[in-house]
């Protein structure tokens, strides 16, 4: 494989060094190897070769040689051990390892001959075909999936198998290696449990902290121990140890909080959870510690003149902020004092328990005394309080109201009139005493309205009553409504007495009609197609209807990229151009329906088209590569990272992508392997490169259906380094002149500059002599002057 000449008197080639009588070199100085090179043997030799003359002395040399040997996938992993064992408890978190398997593989490591794969192939029992254990592929660490944190239970059962594999070549190839193991792994019960709910008396005068459960520790020693609140509070009354006992560290109020609910957590020294959390339950146990409080400062009743003897007229109800039902807050009640007192015993009688208040005496008259004033005592076990009551009596309801007029007469009202608008207002009087439940006056339209379209407010001061539009007018549905009001009082009527025709009034409205604008059935119409669908394609339909059946004309608003259009009778909407849902995924117009007559008023509703997508367009490089580089001359195989995209949608891409080389003559050198769905790798096929630019096709597959490919090119530039980075001399740059030219330049310049010099020098002097004869024959003309 190496060739070697010399000069003479040289006639014969010595080899020395490590060639562990594999590598020989022959008389004429060819350089071979006599059988297969082992790289796990010796990865380097280091050679000499002399060149000898026909005595056998040195006459030239000894040249040094280094020989690499490139790595073969010639040795499959082994797993270090047979049989693995292990154990793990159960509710453990999810992706931590608890157990490792290990392979070894004698080819180069940094090649991926020697990159290993793990997998678990086989898992028993399987329950429901769902895998409670993982392993990492890179470091052969074994954990519990998600399902297997929360579904292993040593109960149902305790040992389950694996078969683990090992793959060299990173497991991406059909001709890799591989090994197996079986692994035995033993489920432990879990003893990370919640304690039992506690209780605790509040306001305790003990000493804090003080400790009230302990959570059973971790299952594993050097956990961390915390306290998490389930609901923030100013000041949260509990702490853990590292121990696992937590505290109160204050004392409660079951007034101010009767329960805590919060977690307890443990982590690693990392801080992250080992497991779910904990739930602590604390329950406050009440003493009797608040006395009664009244409902209000005066609880105020009113009572009719006419009632019967034992008739209810309140219920008188104090509070207690102890525990309910709890002898701590069962209350009784008694009168302790009334104003006016009367001679003929008692007047009102009250429930110890339910604190009902009754008439004891005979019926009450407002022109006696109006109103009684009664003191109530209210007590539970340690406590009393003292409350006050005011009974009122008031005037019975033996008048009716009655209308100052008993017809309101016409009204005649657009069909448009705003809903709230007050269109008539009614008065009835009653002369039962102001401000009672006997004198206030409600008012109720009993015929003429059965859709509710009128309502009536009533003014509590006055007792004006005000009919107003609840619901909107509608002529095509109600032209004409005859009303009939009817005046009532809150509080019944005495017997014997009874509403009459004076209670009553009548009133007709009447609705006048205004074209309106047709009406769609819904705001929002919407529709989903794929986007190369045919034109002329139904993709839906909208429907409007006028108040006056008038014809409808159907048109489009905001149809900019003319994708749609609409048949103006019937409302169905048709594609007009091809779609392109990469230049818009969802087009959205405006449905115009005018009135065909009358004043053509019109209405719109929108109409959204939501495009699905189709894998018509094929991959790309992400970005535009213009600086990639490979040191050259390369020391050992180059490799370089890339990005591809598509303008499809990234689940269209994101299916299988693949990668290759896309010409025949750069196969031999080059190399491109799939990382994930959207980069991948770029290498070399050995060093020898010359100092130039590569651009280099790659030929990019989507996972759509149907799949399309993509053409791209990756310049890649083999340059000298300085520093780790590409260095590019300057060259000669077209219009800039060469050494010599230059040179002749600047001589012609200089040459140029001294000539011009020389007659600015010759005219200065011949200048000069005129300057002197002339001022010479001045003299001679002029005489001498003292």
């Amino acid at each position: 494989f190496l060739q070697f000449k010399a000069n003479p008197p040289a006639v014969n080639f010595k080899l020395t060094g490590e060639t562990d009588g594999i590598l020989q070199i022959q008389q004429d100085g060819l350089l071979y190897h006599n059988k297969a090179l082992d790289r796990e043997t010796r990865a380097v030799h280091k050679l000499q070769v002399s060149a000898l003359d026909a005595s056998g002395a040195i006459v030239e040399g000894p040249v040094p040689i280094t020989i690499e040997v490139k790595d073969i996938n010639d040795n499959r992993p082994t797993f270090l051990q047979l049989k693995y064992e292990g154990s793990v408890r159960q509710n453990s978190r999810p992706g931590k390892p608890f157990m490792y398997v290990n392979a070894t593989d004698l080819d180069d490591p940094t090649t991926p001959n020697g990159q290993l794969f793990y997998e678990i192939i086989i898992q028993l029992p399987k329950i429901n075909n769902v895998m409670y254990f993982q392993i990492n592929n890179k470091t052969g660490a074994i954990s519990l999936t998600q399902q297997g944190s929360q579904e292993l239970d040593p109960v149902k059962n305790a040992l389950y198998s694996l078969v683990v594999s090992v793959k060299d070549m990173g497991g991406q190839s059909d001709h890799s290696f591989s090994d197996s193991t079986s692994v035995n792994i033993v489920v432990k019960e879990n003893i990370w449990k919640a304690p039992e709910p506690v209780e605790i008396v509040e306001n305790s005068t003990d000493p804090h902290p003080i400790k009230i459960t302990q959570v059973v520790q971790w299952n594993e020693p050097g956990a961390h121990y915390l306290l998490v609140e389930k609901e923030k509070m100013p000041s949260f009354p509990f702490s853990i140890d590292q121990e696992g006992n937590i505290y109160v560290t204050r004392p409660l109020d079951r007034e101010e909080k009767d329960s805590y609910v919060f977690h307890a957590l443990a982590k690693d020294e990392t801080g992250t959870p080992l497991a779910r959390s904990l739930q602590i339950r604390v329950k406050v146990k009440d003493i009797n510690d608040n006395p009664p409080t009244c409902p209000s400062a005066v609880t105020v009743f009113e009572v009719q003149e006419n009632e019967n003897m034992g008739s209810n007229i309140g219920t008188f109800i104090a509070h207690d902020m102890d525990e309910e039902n709890t002898p701590n807050s069962v209350l009784r009640y008694r009168i302790a004092d009334q104003i006016p007192k009367i001679s003929m015993g008692e007047l009102f009688l009250m429930d110890s328990y339910l604190g009902v208040v009754q008439l004891a005496g005979q019926s009450l008259k407002k022109q006696d005394t109006p109103q009684y004033n009664l003191t109530i005592e209210v007590s539970d076990k340690d406590f009393k309080t003292l409350c006050h009551v005011e009974i009122n009596v008031i005037d019975i309801n033996d008048q009716i109201p009655i209308f100052e007029k008993s017809d309101y007469g016409n009204l005649t009202l657009a069909e448009d009139t705003a809903v709230g608008s007050t269109i008539l207002t009614i008065q009835a009087t009653d002369a039962d005493e102001p401000f009672t439940g006997s004198s206030k006056i409600l008012y109720h339209i009993t015929q003429g309205d059965n859709e509710g379209q009128l309502g009536i407010d009533t003014d509590p001061q006055t007792n004006v009553g005000y009919v107003i539009i609840k619901k909107p007018l509608d002529f095509e549905t109600v032209a004409i409504y005859n009303i009939v009001f009817q005046a009532e009082n809150p509080e019944p009527l005495v017997p014997g007495v009874n509403y009459n025709t004076s209670s009553s009034a009548t009133f007709k409205l009447i609705v006048k009609d205004v074209n309106e604008a047709p009406q769609f059935s819904q705001r929002v119409y919407q529709a989903i197609v794929v986007e190369d669908v045919a034109i002329g394609t139904r993709v839906g339909n909208v429907t409007a209807k006028d108040p006056e059946n008038l014809d409808i004309s159907y048109s489009l608003r905001g149809n900019r990229r003319g994708w749609l259009k609409i048949d103006p009778v019937t409302g169905e909407i048709f594609t007009a151009a091809l779609l392109d849902r990469e230049a818009e995924s969802l087009y959205r117009v405006q449905v115009v329906a005018t009135e065909v007559g009358g004043f053509s008023q019109s209405s719109t509703a929108s109409f959204h088209l939501t495009l699905w997508d189709i894998n018509d367009n094929p991959p790309r490089l992400a970005k535009e590569y213009t600086g990639l580089f490979l040191c050259h001359p390369l020391q050992q195989e180059g490799t370089l990272i890339f990005e591809v995209t598509d303008d499809d949608r990234q689940s269209l891409l994101h299916q299988h992508v693949s990668f290759s080389i896309g010409s025949e003559s750069f196969q031999h050198d080059w190399n491109v392997l799939r990382i994930n769905d959207t980069h991948g790798k770029l290498s070399t096929k050995g060093t020898n490169f010359e100092e130039r630019v590569y651009n280099v096709p790659i030929r990019v597959r989507d996972g759509g259906r149907p799949p399309l490919e993509g053409l791209v090119y990756l310049p890649v530039t083999f340059c000298r380094c300085v520093e780790g980075r590409c260095f590019r001399p300057a060259g000669h740059q077209s219009g800039m002149p060469t050494v010599g030219m230059a040179v002749g330049i600047l001589l012609t310049t200089c040459l140029v500059i001294g000539v011009i010099l020389a007659v600015v020098f010759i005219r200065i002097k011949k200048n000069e002599g005129k300057d002197n004869v002339q001022s010479a024959q001045a003299s001679e003309a002029q005489p001498l002057r003292n």
